[in-house]
């Protein structure tokens, strides 16, 4: 099965952290804006759906997260 890309509204976890902004490996978040064809904006939230963290991505530096399956 290909990977997916991840694009406007997809929910994504980082592959590295980013300490500078004190977000860990695995951190999960929202793609809000794609910037640039390499770069989408991500959208960290708490549980309450408050941001605390908008962070420009690459999109290597991501992994595209599935809830229901994909057909083969």
């Amino acid at each position: 099965m290909a990977e997916s890309e991840p694009s406007q509204l997809s929910v994504v976890a980082l592959l590295s952290g980013v300490p500078e902004r004190r977000l860990a490996r695995g951190q999960v978040g929202t793609v809000v804006e794609q910037l640039d064809n390499e770069t989408l904006l991500v959208e960290f939230s708490d549980e309450q759906g408050r941001a605390y963290a908008l962070v420009p991505c690459r999109r290597t530096e991501l992994l595209t997260l599935h809830y229901v399956p994909e057909a083969a």
